[in-house]
C-alpha cells in the first residue's frame, strides 16, 4: 500500500474532560515519534480547541483518533455525533482564501477554528464519518500532524482515513 502500514488509535473522550484528555493522549505518540516540542505544543492546543468545540456545539459521544502511517502520527481527528460538518468546512474554506485571517471568524464561536487553521498551517478539514466506539454517524474535524522534521503531509497524500481501512487499536 502506498502510504505504508496504517494503524488507527482511537479513544473515547468524556464530556467535561474531552479537551484535557485529548491533549494528554495526543502528546504521547507525537513525542514518541520525535516531533519537536514546539510542534507538539501547537498540536496539543489545536486538539484541545477542537475537543472543546465538539463539547460546546455537538452531541456526545466524542472520540479522538490518530492515524499512524508506517509508525509516524500523520492525521488527528476529533469526532462527535453530529453528522453535519457544513459550517466548519465552510469556515476552513473561507480561512484558506481570505487575505485577512480571522476577519469575520474571530467572533466568539470562531476562535477555535481559526486557531486550529493557523496552528496546522491550513492542513485541516471537516467531513462526515462514523464513530468507531459506538458505530453511529458523526463528523470529524481533523488536521495533519507534523513529522519529526516539522513537515506536514499533503492531505491528498494521506491514506484513506476510514477506520475500516486501518488496523484499529484502542487507546487507554
Amino acid at each position: 500500500e502506498p502510504g505504508g502500514d496504517v494503524v488507527l488509535l482511537v479513544a473515547s473522550l468524556r464530556p467535561g474532560s474531552a479537551a484535557r484528555r485529548a491533549r494528554g493522549l495526543l502528546r504521547q505518540p507525537l513525542r514518541a515519534a520525535g516531533v519537536p516540542d514546539d510542534a507538539v505544543h501547537d498540536c496539543e492546543i489545536t486538539v484541545s480547541e477542537l475537543a472543546a468545540n465538539a463539547e460546546r456545539h455537538a452531541p456526545p459521544p466524542y472520540e479522538l483518533r490518530v492515524f499512524l502511517v508506517a509508525g509516524v502520527p500523520a492525521w488527528c481527528e476529533v469526532v462527535d455525533a453530529d453528522p453535519e460538518p457544513g459550517k466548519i468546512g465552510d469556515a476552513f474554506d473561507r480561512l484558506s482564501v481570505t487575505t485577512e485571517p480571522g476577519a469575520g471568524l474571530l467572533a466568539e464561536n470562531g476562535r477555535g477554528l481559526l486557531l486550529a487553521h493557523r496552528l496546522s498551517a491550513g492542513h485541516c478539514a471537516a467531513y462526515r464519518t462514523s464513530l468507531v466506539t459506538v458505530d453511529v454517524p458523526g463528523k470529524a474535524v481533523a488536521f495533519t500532524l507534523p513529522s519529526p522534521a516539522g513537515h506536514r503531509p499533503a492531505i491528498a497524500a494521506l491514506p484513506p482515513t476510514r477506520p475500516d481501512q486501518a488496523r484499529l487499536r484502542r487507546w487507554t
